[in-house]
């Protein structure tokens, strides 16, 4: 299955048997995000949440 990232139109593969092809197949709400997307999100995140909890 082919999907493409919402951020940055990476194109990838997916195997049709993995769970997250099957969920992207039945539910299209769901979106994807490759995983260095995935990963810059993350630890954007991660350090928003510290800044924010320091200046309390």
């Amino acid at each position: 299955m082919r999907v493409k990232c919402v951020l940055c139109d990476k194109i990838d593969q997916l195997d049709d048997l993995k769970p997250l092809a099957k969920k992207l197949r039945n539910r299209p709400l769901h979106t994807y995000m490759c995983e260095s997307c995935e990963t810059r999100i993350t630890q954007n995140t991660i350090a928003r949440k510290e800044t924010h909890s320091s200046t309390e």
